[in-house]
């Protein structure tokens, strides 16, 4: 967590950096809050990290509901889009989609929401609905993944019958993290289906 103060006419801002302990994802932008706003973003946080335990052991009930709460604390692109994946697990599918687009209102420049879209669109048979979704992922300033919108163009591309795209999205995944095994497959498998 960084924390720069700047005073701002008789109002202590600090700059707050908080990390979501989830690979190298942080939680929510940098951004000046005040010592209380300050206080309900780390509550968030709090909420958001008890949530994603809940999901993880697959109590997804208990899991939406702590990112409600997180939300209700300090509204959070990373939590909105988590709750949007829980509901995907859920099966609901268009909440799924609602949450991600709260999320982008909440920060335009979060990666994660634009690609999930992509993905539910993808579940949904909405192929060429989901196309600029990754794009968009793609160019999203704050994205610990870029290779996550790579391989579901690749996907996308794939179901189409546009298997040159495909093989160029899947190669940019790979290219992005080589340890992607699901890109590598994906790649390997549509290649010898060409040759």
């Amino acid at each position: 967590m960084a924390e720069k103060i700047q005073r701002e006419e008789n109002e202590t801002r600090t700059s707050i950096s908080l990390d979501t302990g989830i690979g190298e994802m942080p939680f929510g932008r940098e951004e000046l809050l005040t010592e209380e706003q300050a206080a309900h973003k780390r509550e968030a946080l709090r909420l958001f990290q008890s949530a994603y335990e809940a999901q993880m052991r697959g109590e997804l009930d208990q899991a939406a509901d702590l990112y409600k709460q997180s939300i209700d604390a300090f509204p959070t692109a990373e939590s909105h889009t988590f709750l949007g994946w829980t509901y995907s697990f859920m099966g609901l599918t268009d909440e799924a989609i609602a949450e991600c687009h709260l999320a982008i209102d909440v920060d335009p420049d979060f990666g994660n929401p634009y690609n999930d879209i992509g993905a539910y669109f993808i579940e949904q048979g909405n192929l060429y609905s989901a196309i600029p979704w990754f794009q968009k992922a793609m160019n999203a300033p704050r994205y610990e993944s870029y290779f996550y919108p790579h391989f579901n163009l690749g996907r996308a591309y794939e179901s189409l019958g546009r298997a040159y795209d495909a093989l160029r999205e899947y190669k940019a995944a790979i290219d992005l993290n080589p340890k992607y095994a699901l890109a590598v497959r994906a790649f390997r498998t549509l290649q010898g289906k060409l040759n």
